[in-house]
């Protein structure tokens, strides 16, 4: 009876030179969180070996203000997500960055009403210039004052043209890469952020500018019906991660639950409802789950609703800090995988705009 129990033998750590390939290898035989970190980088790796795998990021917190931004580049310019699903701070504040203005190391033992007095913004213990906030708001703003007012955007319509805006002036935040790269990204809480100001800056000369969330979500559930299968990367939670796990259920009411052709999903008998659970999942996080927030709700959980499989060994929960477990992961998975991958073709999202 216990032999079941006895199938993999914990593996410890000796100390030698080596890689942080091998480092998170070695660690995916031993325990704990460090154990999670490691098989995360396996089913990121999984995931990449796949030949008809879309693969979205749900992007939360704080991490372009935290230096970041520049690996989600790098997993965009390899092809290593096709779709970025960010809150709108992390798409703007990596633009203070991208111009050249940066990000100071400062410390949360600090008299925040004298920051305050000097124009200076914290974030946790990171310390940001108000001067060069406007700045990357004032920018933005320009580029709002281009956009047609009679034409109801998607988020993913914006950042693709504003991607090409920030490209042409050769500021490389993530927006430009995702448009250099073919990447969509939808932020469909975007005012809730710098945009939110940009917006009634651009209103206040004059130019009103249409966002269209349904449409946004349409596009975004319509990408589940052109893959056969979905991997999903999640930094943190929120508004990015509810986005991307709809993908796997709300397929059915846009079909008015006639399925998709070619795609393998499960039904539920009393509402004759098809799901699609997505094939892969990572998610590193450090909220707990018995809070009842999203951003702490195991995969497990999510199993529930359809929108994770359950097969074992395609899914890694990892309670960490992102900015310890995405730099570790993004250098291991730079040494284990060495070629560009062939990625899913987005560009029908961008069709019918200029």
């Amino acid at each position: 009876m216990s032999e079941p129990y006895f199938t993999k033998k914990l593996e410890p750590i000796k100390v030698k030179e080596k890689t942080i390939s091998q480092l998170l290898a070695e660690m995916s035989r031993t325990a704990y969180q460090g154990r999670k970190l490691g098989e995360a980088v396996d089913v990121w790796e999984n995931m990449l070996k796949e030949k008809d795998l879309t693969i979205v990021m749900g992007l939360a917190g704080s991490m372009s203000t935290a230096g970041q931004w520049t690996i989600v580049n790098w997993f965009m310019e390899k092809r290593f997500i096709d779709v970025l699903v960010s809150t709108g701070a992390n798409v703007s504040e990596d633009i203070v960055d991208a111009m050249g203005f940066g990000y100071w190391q400062g410390s949360h033992l600090v008299n925040d009403e004298e920051l305050l007095k000097a124009d200076i913004n914290r974030y946790y213990d990171v310390f940001g210039k108000e001067t060069d906030y406007r700045k990357m708001e004032e920018l933005i703003t320009d580029f709002v004052m281009t956009l047609k007012t009679d034409y109801p955007y998607s988020s993913a319509e914006f950042f693709h043209l504003l991607g090409k805006y920030l490209s042409e002036k050769k500021i490389p935040a993530i927006a430009a890469v995702a448009y250099e790269n073919g990447v969509p990204i939808f932020s469909p809480a975007m005012v809730d952020s710098a945009y939110g100001e940009t917006f009634l800056m651009a209103k206040n000369r004059g130019h009103n500018v249409i966002l269209d969330s349904v449409k946004e979500f349409d596009q975004f559930v319509t990408i589940g019906t052109k893959t056969k299968d979905i991997g999903v990367v999640y930094i943190g939670g929120g508004v990015p991660k509810d986005l991307t796990q709809l993908i796997a259920i709300s397929v059915s009411p846009m079909t008015q639950d006639k399925g998709v052709e070619g795609r393998k999903g499960g039904l539920r008998k009393s509402l004759q409802e098809y799901y699609y659970p997505h094939k892969y999942a990572i998610q590193i996080t450090t909220d707990s789950p018995q809070w009842g927030g999203l951003s702490g709700c195991t995969l497990e959980e999510a199993i529930s609703w359809g929108k994770i499989n359950s097969q074992a060994g395609t899914r890694a929960v990892c309670y960490c800090d992102a900015t310890i477990a995405l730099p570790l992961i993004a250098h291991a998975l730079c040494e284990r995988v060495k070629t560009k991958r062939i990625a899913p073709d987005m560009s029908w999202l961008f069709k019918n705009i200029t």
